[in-house]
């Protein structure tokens, strides 16, 4: 056997040892995750990241078990990805969410630069049991004097500083 056909049958057992996942094995993890979730006493949403076919990182709904309202699971995905990755922007990565993302979540995918969203269920299967989203979305439509929330922008012009002191930092990472 030439050495390139033991290199071929190598790399052919070794997948067959590891089986490969698709598309539809990530989301069964993600959905798994959710349903484990909710036996564990966390919300029925979990998310898995993925770059080059492996995965990466999990993540679950811990908003009540952890008191902390930013904990859905993708946000608790992309935290732990780009810890073991060790940088926070995501390119090359994909995610599968149990479900579709709430507002929150989908500017955390944004801000990580995840490559492709695939999605279980949808926000509307999430309202059916609670998880009813729609007013955030609603609101983001309204000019922030007209949002149900009283919001207030004060001090403006000294709010710049912050800005000023970036666009003037001559090694700052760019994100």
């Amino acid at each position: 056997m030439s050495a390139a056909n033991h290199l071929l049958c190598k790399i052919v057992y070794k997948a067959r040892k590891r089986k490969i996942m698709n598309h539809r094995d990530f989301m069964r993890k993600a959905i798994e995750l959710a349903v484990e979730n909710v036996e564990n006493g966390g919300g029925p949403f979990g998310a898995v990241i993925v770059k080059n076919g492996e995965i990466v990182a999990t993540g679950v709904n811990r908003v009540t078990p952890n008191n902390d309202p930013t904990a859905h699971a993708e946000v608790c995905a992309i935290r732990a990805a780009c810890t073991k990755l060790g940088t926070f922007d995501l390119s090359g990565c994909v995610i599968y969410t149990s479900c579709e993302p709430c507002p929150m979540c989908l500017g955390a995918i944004y801000w990580a630069h995840i490559d492709k969203i695939f999605y279980g269920a949808n926000q509307h299967d999430a309202a059916a049991v609670n998880f009813d989203d729609s007013f955030i979305y609603r609101e983001l439509e309204h000019k922030p004097e007209e949002r149900h929330k009283p919001i207030e922008n004060i001090l403006h012009k000294e709010a710049q500083a912050p800005f000023n002191a970036w666009r003037e930092k001559g090694d700052k990472v760019e994100y």
